[in-house]
């Protein structure tokens, strides 16, 4: 008989995949754009992004300033958010970026990269 696997040490797991983790929180993000995203569930699959990504390794104080971090960024607003955030993720090697919206990729044939948010 095969056992089951809690979802969340699964997930956990999965996530440790820097690229499976970039493309869980782009789902999020996906969402977003269509009006369809519960702003509570981003901060959690963040969070899990960075149990898997993080946490790992980091010191247990840096992980906890870390966290700290993420909910000062998260209840901020305006453009320093958005740099704010896509600094919280390079920690995690993640990145954010900006891409052509697949409606407009489909009348360019050669869809790029636009730009990146980075602290370069």
């Amino acid at each position: 008989m095969l056992k089951s696997v809690p979802y969340y040490s699964f997930l956990i797991e999965q996530l440790k995949d820097p690229v499976y983790a970039a493309g869980y929180l782009a789902i999020f993000l996906n969402e977003q754009e269509e009006g369809d995203l519960d702003l509570g569930i981003f901060p959690s699959a963040l969070k899990e992004v960075f149990e898997a990504l993080g946490e790992p390794n980091m010191s247990p104080d840096d992980a906890s300033l870390h966290l700290e971090k993420l909910d000062n960024l998260l209840s901020g607003e305006g453009t320093a958010t958005i740099y704010a955030l896509a600094n919280w993720l390079k920690v995690l090697g993640l990145k954010l970026t900006v891409a052509v919206d697949k409606k407009d990729e489909e009348s360019s044939a050669n869809a790029i990269e636009l730009a990146e948010v980075s602290n370069v």
